[in-house]
């Protein structure tokens, strides 16, 4: 159920837990779980209204709104109430880390491609070393020619219908193609930002 009107609020289950619902905070782009907090009606009704995360503290028996302290909001993108009306999933754009530790995440995990990009922004931020991510970045021929050698290897693998190496090949693809975005300051981010864009269009 994707939630738009407070109104609909009308269909989820706040009774079963007492007044509360838990609430799955997912990054838009990545599909990356962020956190889980817990909402009542009032914090729910703010997150429409104001378009960023409201939640309710349990410790603290009181509404916050995600980011108040931290700077780290959470605007919402979209709300989606599961099938049994007593979870939520929010749709998120973080400002920053969702975790209280610093952390991107609370669960200290992420998808593959997200935690690929993660890997060669640290190889990025450390500069010049042995590692072949830092050599790519620091040799724009050498990481051109081999943006072009995977291309020519995966379409050559397609033609040829051989599914593993389609996968390997498409594998090294998308690497390759990460680090190539990371030299010129294009994140994964950045990159599902416009496939999103493109689906919502």
């Amino acid at each position: 159920m994707n939630i738009e009107a407070g109104t609909q609020l009308d269909d989820l289950d706040f009774a079963k837990g007492a007044g509360l619902i838990p609430v799955i905070a997912q990054h838009a782009h990545t599909g990356e779980v962020l956190m889980l907090a817990y909402a009542n009606r009032d914090a729910l009704e703010r997150t429409l209204a104001d378009r960023v995360m409201w939640y309710f503290s349990r410790s603290r028996d009181e509404l916050w709104r995600k980011g108040d302290t931290s700077g780290n909001v959470q605007q919402l993108m979209s709300l989606h109430g599961d099938c049994d009306g007593d979870a939520v999933i929010a749709r998120v754009l973080p400002a920053g880390p969702a975790c209280h530790t610093g952390a991107a995440n609370c669960f200290d995990t992420a998808p593959t491609l997200s935690a690929l990009d993660t890997i060669i922004a640290e190889r990025a931020h450390a500069g010049t070393g042995s590692s072949y991510t830092q050599k790519l970045l620091g040799d724009s021929n050498l990481r051109l020619k081999k943006l072009g050698e995977e291309s020519i290897e995966l379409a050559l693998a397609c033609e040829r219908g051989d599914r593993d190496r389609i996968a390997e090949e498409a594998a090294d693809l998308l690497y390759h193609t990460l680090v190539a975005c990371r030299a010129s300051e294009v994140t994964l981010d950045d990159v599902l930002a416009v496939l999103a864009a493109r689906r919502a269009g």
